[in-house]
């Protein structure tokens, strides 16, 4: 009994140690990674994370269900898309064409309804609110400086940093993007209570606006910039912007670093579901037009699906750009695999969810899985 008492005693003042340790370093964030995520078995953030986290809500108002295609499930999946859809756990596979479902199927218990984290997938949504914040006045242009709205970015190359940079991903941070690793920037800003802290701590080492590099703190950092333009935290001004204007159906969340700072982690971490995200597809493939509204400027789309730097091809303004054959696709795209895959020449929308993306580097440009779900898409297309 004693010795249990003694064994017991030095676990508590290792534990304490540990703890102390953690905050003398200013690395305590990840009590909360460990209590979030890898003591349930994860090495990374995963699709249903967000029922650990302080979220925001984002409200509908009146919902416009999308029509079913005429030959709505008609096809059925082939089987090279069943194969990838099993090994990578997809839990939603939906073809939008003409504006109308042509081909759902959910997986693993999901079903149209259910909420998973769009993981990246959120930067074009941030984007999308640069756009309308220039639109609206707030902001004057893509090449306005960051300093303007965060002091913390007036001095040296950071004073030349604009908020077109931070869309484009070509701030010149030293941000590191490294989902894996628990003492990385990119851990740090997930599980961190005070998200301001850390990006107002980033030092612009390269000179902005010179190249792209695919960083979510310029995400974060950009929608800092956006609350500040327009006085509104971001969950509002997403909601009053597109949530609403777009007739989502289902009530969203996005994760916030902590209630007490009320921040979004802009960069990632909306809660939805496929045809919901499909909305915002949809409002880039009609030019920023919803229902004959201008709901986004056209001119500020037009932008955002065209290269910026002719080295990288890959990357406009808060979107992807990938070209398949002969076709040109722009897209949305999150961690493990969450895609919206919009084809505007042929009124295609393609959303992918799912727990992986299965083989390749998971910071590669693009892994294989969207060639893929792109071309059995237009193999099921192509037998009607």
């Amino acid at each position: 009994m004693r010795i249990l008492k003694k064994t017991l005693k030095v676990i508590i003042i290792l534990f304490a140690l540990i703890i102390a340790t953690l905050y003398i370093t200013d690395t305590d964030y990840l009590i909360k990674a460990v209590r979030t995520i890898y003591l349930r078995g994860y090495t990374t953030a995963f699709l249903d994370d967000y029922k650990r986290f302080d979220n925001a809500t984002i409200d509908i108002s009146q919902p416009q269900p999308w029509t079913n295609h005429k030959d709505y499930n008609t096809v059925k999946p082939t089987k090279k898309l069943e194969e990838i859809n099993k090994q990578n756990k997809t839990i939603a596979y939906v073809i939008i064409k003409n504006d109308s479902i042509w081909f759902e199927k959910y997986y693993d218990g999901y079903d149209e309804n259910s909420k998973s984290n769009s993981f990246s997938m959120a930067k074009s949504y941030v984007s999308a609110m640069l756009g309308k914040a220039i639109m609206e006045g707030h902001i004057k242009s893509l090449d306005q400086p960051v300093c303007d709205f965060l002091p913390a970015f007036c001095d040296g190359k950071a004073a030349q940093m604009t908020v077109g940079d931070l869309s484009s991903m070509s701030s010149g941070t030293n941000w590191d993007e490294a989902y894996y690793s628990p003492l990385s920037i990119t851990t740090r800003a997930y599980f961190d209570d005070d998200l301001a802290k850390v990006i107002n701590g980033l030092k612009v080492v390269n000179q902005p606006g010179q190249a792209f590099k695919y960083a979510s703190g310029d995400t974060q950092m950009l929608a800092m910039v956006i609350e500040k333009a327009t006085g509104k935290k971001l969950y509002d001004y997403l909601e009053e912007s597109f949530w609403k204007p777009l007739g989502s159906e289902n009530q969203t969340l996005w994760q916030l670093d902590s209630e007490a700072h009320d921040l979004v982690k802009a960069y990632c971490c909306i809660a939805s579901n496929a045809k919901d995200f499909a909305r915002l597809g949809k409002l880039y493939k009609d030019h920023g037009k919803w229902n004959g509204q201008q709901v986004l400027d056209s001119a500020f789309i037009a932008k955002s699906v065209t290269p910026r730097f002719k080295e990288s091809p890959e990357y406009g303004y808060g979107w992807w750009l990938k070209k398949v054959g002969d076709k040109s696709f722009f897209m949305m795209r999150g961690h493990l695999g969450q895609y919206v895959i919009v084809e505007p020449e042929d009124n295609v929308i393609i959303v992918r969810l799912g727990h992986s993306k299965g083989p390749g580097d998971a910071l590669a440009t693009f892994t294989p899985d969207i060639s893929t779900y792109i071309e059995e898409a237009y193999k099921m297309l192509d037998e009607n």
